[in-house]
């Protein structure tokens, strides 16, 4: 007996990678995150941890535990220069989690 359709297997995530997705996506979860990121990624030399606390109005040690946790996703990275600390995007993390949202479109799905 033929199949009707496709096998789903073709293109699907491993345990693994499904749960280190699944962490960043978790991490982006929170609104203050995704407009960290969103400044960061508009400063093409990096933003400094003082000029986030104003645009996203949250507290010094808020906006550093935001930061903390999109460091540890590895969707930003950490630079100290002199007594402040850099930001920057990690443009192929962000271009892993684009793909995983384009992948399941290449999915034939069932008729």
């Amino acid at each position: 007996m033929e199949p009707c359709c496709a096998p789903v297997l073709d293109g699907i995530l491993t345990e693994p990678d499904a749960a280190d997705l699944a962490g960043q996506f978790k991490v982006l979860a929170d609104p203050a995150r995704l407009r960290l990121l969103s400044l960061i990624a508009a400063a093409p030399d990096g933003a400094c941890g003082c000029e986030l606390v104003e645009p996203i109005g949250r507290s010094q040690p808020t906006v550093s535990h935001h930061l903390k946790a999109l460091r540890e996703a590895g969707l930003v990275e950490s630079e100290k220069r002199g007594t402040w600390v850099w930001y920057r995007i990690v443009p192929e993390r962000l271009e892993e989690l684009r793909g995983a949202l384009a992948a399941p479109a290449k999915v034939a799905a069932p008729s």
